[in-house]
């Protein structure tokens, strides 16, 4: 991760976020690597390890994980994204903590959520929100 960072020593006036994401169950790897302020529209494939920030001129995302996402990841994303209007969910597995799905996240700007590709517990975290 340093060594990514360091090939952007150039770049002065942003900084440079770089994570890798491993996924054991297909046996890839994912690099993220941009610079912050973030000033696209669009974020794609956020995991786990996403390093959270603000990216207000982010209006779509999608969530991708082999690993379950919590309530926490939510709470970060909603804090991350403020003006989310689009988001797509891919994880298969259940969360292991369905019952903080009470308290509520708010997505202010949300207009289109695809959960077509995730395990019926996202659906209800959404729905119940």
């Amino acid at each position: 991760n340093q060594d990514i960072q360091s090939t952007f020593e150039n770049f002065k006036t942003n900084e440079i976020i770089s994570y890798i994401d491993y996924f054991s169950k297909s046996n890839l790897f994912n690099y993220h690597i941009y610079s912050y302020p973030y000033r696209w529209t669009c974020y794609d494939d956020i995991t786990n390890n996403f390093p959270g920030g603000l990216f207000q001129c982010v209006r779509e995302i999608s969530l991708r994980d082999e690993r379950p996402f919590e309530h926490e990841f939510f709470l970060r994303i909603a804090q991350s994204f403020p003006f989310i209007e689009k988001l797509c969910l891919n994880n298969h597995e259940p969360q292991q903590n369905p019952n903080l799905q009470s308290l509520i996240i708010k997505y202010p700007h949300l207009t289109e959520l695809d959960l077509v590709k995730t395990h019926e517990n996202y659906v209800e975290q959404f729905l119940n929100n």
